[in-house]
Parts: structure tokens; C-alpha cells; sequence
């Protein structure tokens, strides 16, 4: 199918468009971006950068996909942005290229951002992620699949949520939330396990019941956090997908995972 593009957009030289996309009025898509066939650009939208925008995707009025940088590290040179298929950037939403050349900030697929959100500069998005609105991600963060992020809340450098977290609104997170757990307050102690959004996300009543004991034993056992997690390692369900999974992310924190909270 051929594209439609309002007559007062404004594609520069040397920006590529896949087919079927549409662009709408004062919509603005910058040298060297990429769409993927079937990307929508609302009226006032823009895409620009070193930025490769997947299939199917759909970008809001004023939202500002590739904008340099804020970080004032930055040298110069045409770091990126890369973003996979199916994602939705509401009103307002702002996401960064990388700082340093060569190096791209990175988005998944199937992710919906809210009106004002905003992912900084080199952060690392999977799939199936939620932020809502005005929820913003510092850089250097690191999102895994399916997290829901609240309304509001923060996310300091460098932290990163495991897969299927939820972050509750008006959260301020400053440390590394470990996957299947819900976090909330400033800063965000982990409360419980995210068993609604484990339900929804097809796990079974007996995965559940592994989540429910990792979290017992991480957060209400009365084991300093290295006591806990050599237990979970000799745990008889040691080697089931659910502890793996978090203990692997155990071994990569950097920041240390967020205490338990009431």
C-alpha cells in the first residue's frame, strides 16, 4: 500500500520510509530515521536522530523520539536509537539516543508509553512494558519484558527492574527490583509478589507457588540478602525457571537488589 503523508510534513533528505506508513500534519521526520512499513505519526509528531523506528509502530502528537542526549558526558559523534515493532508513544512522550558514538539506546516491542513519559539516554527496554503517565527512566536503565511502571515514578541510573515487576506509582527506585515483585515507596522497598500480573501473563498456579517462595524467602525470611540467596541456590526447586531467573539477576546487580518493606 502507498503511504499518506500530510502536505505539511516535513521529511528531510535521507530519511527512509517503509510502506504504508502515514505522517501527519507538521509532523517532522529527520535525517538519517528509519520507519518501519506501517509506523503512524500523529499531527506535530517527531522522529529524528540516528533512530530506527520498527513495523507498526504509532507515535502521539508533540512526542520526541531520538533527541540527543542530556547527558553532558556527550563528545560529539551520531550515537542512536533503535526501536522494534508495535510500540505506542503517547502525547508528550520523550526518548533519547545514546551518549556515546556507536552505542544505542534500545527498545523492544509491543511496549506502550504513556502521555509524558520519558526513557534517557542509553537505557535497554524489552517487550511488553508499560510506563504511565509522567513515569520517567534516568540512563543506563535497564527495563526486562512485561514491567509495569506507575504513574510518576522515578527510576535512578543504572537500576533495573526484572521481568515482570510491577513499580507502583510515585515510586522513587534507587535500587535493582528483582523479577515477579511488586515495589513502591521512596525509595521503593519490594512489598509482595506480583500475582495479578503473573495471572495475566499466563503463569500456572505451581509457578505461582515458586514466586510465592522466593519471596518469602528473599524478603521474610530474617536472612541477610548473601544468606538468602545461597538458600534459594540449595533450594530442592533450585533449578525451576522461576529461581533461575532471579538468581541469575541477582549476579548482575550492580546497584543491589531493593530491601523488603511492610
Amino acid at each position: 500500500m502507498s503511504s499518506k503523508i500530510h502536505p505539511t510534513a516535513i521529511i528531510e533528505p535521507g530519511a527512509q520510509l517503509g510502506s504504508d506508513v502515514e505522517i501527519g500534519a507538521y509532523a517532522f521526520v529527520g535525517t538519517g530515521t528509519t520507519l518501519g512499513d506501517g509506523t503512524r505519526l500523529h499531527h506535530h509528531a517527531s522522529v529524528e536522530g540516528n533512530t530506527v523506528l520498527g513495523k507498526a509502530c504509532e507515535v502521539y502528537p508533540y512526542a520526541c523520539i531520538g533527541g540527543k542526549t542530556q547527558d553532558l558526558k556527550y563528545k560529539g559523534g551520531n550515537p542512536g536509537l533503535r526501536i522494534g515493532d508495535r510500540n505506542v508513544f503517547r502525547e508528550y512522550v520523550t526518548v533519547h539516543a545514546a551518549t556515546k558514538d556507536g552505542e544505542n539506546t534500545i527498545i523492544g516491542n509491543g511496549n506502550n508509553l504513556l502521555a509524558l513519559s520519558h526513557v534517557a539516554h542509553d537505557c535497554v527496554l524489552g517487550d511488553g512494558i508499560v510506563m504511565s503517565n509522567n513515569a520517567g527512566l534516568a540512563g543506563h536503565v535497564t527495563v526486562e519484558n512485561h514491567v509495569v511502571i506507575g504513574a510518576n515514578a522515578g527510576v535512578h541510573q543504572f537500576c533495573r527492574l526484572g521481568a515482570f515487576v510491577m513499580l507502583s506509582a510515585y515510586a522513587k527506585l534507587v535500587q535493582d527490583v528483582p523479577p515477579f515483585f511488586i515495589a513502591d515507596g521512596a525509595p521503593a522497598t519490594v512489598r509482595t509478589f506480583n500475582k495479578v500480573g503473573l495471572e495475566r501473563n499466563g503463569f500456572t498456579p505451581e509457578q505461582i507457588e515458586r514466586v510465592k517462595t522466593i519471596f518469602r524467602m528473599l524478603y521474610r525470611g530474617g536472612l541477610n540478602r548473601t544468606q538468602a540467596l545461597e538458600q534459594l541456590a540449595a533450594h530442592e526447586q533450585a533449578a525451576s525457571a522461576e529461581f533461575q531467573r532471579v538468581l541469575e539477576f541477582a549476579k548482575k546487580s550492580e546497584r543491589g537488589m531493593a530491601a523488603g518493606g511492610r
